[in-house]
């Protein structure tokens, strides 16, 4: 059964306010400013570091997110229409996610982050283009 589209609303809304609490603001403005790394040392260091806590509050908050999209209770359409930062973070992650997966011992760690992330159009080439973007800041950083 696909959600209504209030539904779908009405959940997307809750996902923005969520956004919009402190601590997720500022989790979110160092994920994307701050955390650019380039090599898996430097994405252990990061999001084991002491803004740990910002990293996991990120990633798990859009994988919580993508998760909805993937068990139908958000319209996957509406929530690409709302929801474009969620390819932000994985563009950050995805160059290391397997590694990190290996590592931690967890095969399906952010399964539907990654799942919902690559139903996004042309999400390979946005994928490429914020990675770009970020890796030009963090170079004049």
């Amino acid at each position: 059964m696909r959600p209504t589209p209030t539904a779908s609303a009405e959940l997307l809304l809750k996902l923005y306010e969520l956004r919009r609490e402190s601590v997720l603001r500022e989790a979110r403005t160092w994920f994307a400013m701050e955390f650019n790394p380039s090599t898996f040392e430097e994405f252990v260091a990061l999001s084991s570091g002491a803004h740990s806590a910002w990293f996991r509050m990120v990633v798990s908050y859009w994988d919580m997110a993508a998760s909805f999209v993937a068990f139908g209770a958000i319209d996957p359409k509406m929530f690409q229409a709302a929801s474009e930062e969620i390819l932000v973070v994985f563009a950050k992650i995805e160059p290391f996610l397997a590694q990190m997966r290996e590592q931690r011992n967890q095969p399906e760690a952010l399964k539907h982050l990654a799942e919902v992330t690559q139903q996004f159009p042309d999400a390979e080439s946005k994928l490429h283009r914020f990675r770009e973007y970020f890796r030009g800041l963090a170079n004049k950083a």
